[in-house]
């Protein structure tokens, strides 16, 4: 810690168990006093602190059902709201082995008809307006209304219309613990702050930054002034955990559900872009096609809701100017189940940008709350209109039977 550093904050007490890898003494962050500046106003449906999501969980979910997955390197609780009913009976294959055979519902089941969506934010703690978003969406479920009373009847209608929804607010509960904020000010165009909880300080206090907060995975603290919210308490960044070796409780938790449920699409939302846009993600290529659709889909309604950098659809939806990701936290999920991995990045609530043609452009937390429920609303439509992965990559030619048919 570097010396004349400003008095520590405390993060709160830890759960921490086993492996040498543990962070196991996470209390001293000497984060400046100024970066713990909270906004001004928090509005109530601004619900994103760890606690704060399982309190909403417990008092609010009825329709749903909430259950614990997991916990993670930390020791907290990874949970999961479910509606609908999950796909029954196993196909005959392995996923791997259904993409040799040729039909993938070799691999989802006798009931591959049904649409499986599935939901999940804050694999980064830092990351805020996920949270939010999957909160509003879990009321939108609920009531057909978000916590400001705003009614979604397209979204209520495409959730309706789908077998199984699957909701994880936060993946990465050791990450939002540590980040000591419920909702930061607002800085004008200086992403200073929001960049330090997120990607984490060297011991001077400089930003670590990205990409270069993944050169070091497991990321030592000690080796830190702050490690920000992208790793766990074991100091991995689970969007790039490793996969096919040693992987993480987290990581463990999301591939045993995506086995179970066999998720259709998967959506990541993250934070980390100046206006909301789905990422092209590293995986089979028979999916892209039905990404663009998906992009097209969630890019054409947020430039018609004015939260684009342009207003001309034509422009803004356009999915070839999305370049390739690496192999990531949706890569592998993909090659473990067959979902359409999509990984969605959103503006942060604490800067702001300005729009194609260099006017100001703030990003509200109205704004953004509206850009996270459009992208869900989107995407389950697609998922609702299309049919879902057996129809994504058809087989003609199969003559897969199922089980039940001997």
């Amino acid at each position: 810690m570097a010396a004349g550093a400003p008095a520590a904050f405390a993060a709160m007490p830890q759960k921490g168990r086993g492996g040498p890898r543990l962070q196991k003494k996470l209390t001293g962050f000497a984060i400046r006093p100024d970066y713990l500046t909270e906004a001004e106003h928090i509005p109530g449906f601004w619900v994103s602190t760890f606690d704060g999501v399982q309190r909403f969980l417990t008092s609010n979910v009825r329709k749903g059902t909430v259950r614990t997955i997991g916990t993670t390197a930390g020791g907290r609780p990874i949970r999961a709201v479910f509606y609908g009913k999950p796909r029954s009976g196993a196909g005959t294959s392995t996923f791997s082995g259904a993409l040799g055979y040729g039909d993938v519902r070799a691999w989802v089941g006798p009931d591959y008809e049904k649409k499986v969506y599935w939901g999940m934010a804050a694999i980064h703690g830092g990351e805020f307006e996920g949270i939010v978003g999957m909160v509003n969406l879990l009321a939108v479920l609920e009531t057909g209304a978000d916590l400001r009373g705003k009614r979604w009847p397209e979204l209520s209608a495409a959730a309706a219309a789908l077998d199984r929804i699957v909701l994880l607010p936060i993946v990465n509960g050791d990450g939002r613990s540590r980040v000591p904020l419920r909702m930061g000010s607002h800085r004008g165009s200086d992403y200073t702050v929001a960049e330090y909880f997120n990607t984490g300080g060297r011991p001077d206090g400089s930003l670590i930054g990205w990409p270069q907060c993944k050169e070091y995975i497991p990321l030592d603290f000690s080796k830190t002034q702050f490690p920000g919210g992208y790793p766990n308490d074991a100091g991995v960044n689970i969007q790039h955990d490793d996969f096919f070796g040693n992987p993480q409780p987290e990581t463990r938790a999301l591939f045993t559900l995506a086995a179970s449920e066999r998720p259709d699409l998967t959506m990541n939302m993250h934070t980390g872009a100046t206006f909301v846009h789905p990422l092209r993600s590293f995986i089979e290529p028979a999916l892209q096609p039905s990404f663009e659709g998906v992009y097209r889909s969630i890019m054409t309604a947020l430039t018609k809701a004015g939260l684009q950098a342009t207003d001309d659809p034509a422009k803004e939806a356009n999915p070839s100017r999305e370049g390739l990701s690496s192999f990531n936290l949706d890569s592998a999920i993909n090659m473990h189940c067959g979902a359409l991995a999509v990984l969605v990045e959103s503006p942060s609530h604490t800067f702001s940008t300005a729009k194609r043609q260099g006017q100001p452009f703030l990003h509200t937390p109205e704004h953004l709350v509206d850009a996270q429920l459009i992208c869900h609303q989107q995407a389950m439509q697609f998922l609702v209109e299309t049919g879902g992965r057996w129809r994504w990559t058809p087989n003609p030619r199969s003559k897969w039977r199922t089980p039940s048919a001997g």
